[in-house]
């Protein structure tokens, strides 16, 4: 090898890694059923569920406004064009 490099291993370094990361998932199935387990996440799927349904309505009726102020929209800028069309021909006698 030549002078100055300096070889690493790379397997004490991923084997660390490894162990913790094995370490943190035990860690965590531990503290899912310590917690409850099943029916801890039923109750938040519960509550899930009914905010999906508040939020499916909002969804609704925000839609319905948007379509209606934006069709008053269309047919308040046809009014205007047409408007304007009219008038254009006065201001050039």
């Amino acid at each position: 090898m030549p002078e100055g490099v300096v070889r690493r291993e790379k397997g004490g370094r991923t084997m660390i890694k490894f162990i913790i990361g094995v370490i943190v998932g035990i860690l965590i199935f531990f503290f899912f059923l310590w917690f409850g387990g099943g029916t801890t996440v039923k109750k938040v799927g519960q509550g899930l569920t009914d905010t999906g349904k508040k939020m499916e309505a909002l969804e609704e009726v925000i839609k319905k406004e948007k379509d209606e102020v934006w069709d008053g929209m269309k047919s308040g800028v046809k009014k205007k064009i047409l408007k304007e069309e009219k008038e254009a021909p006065k201001k050039s006698q």
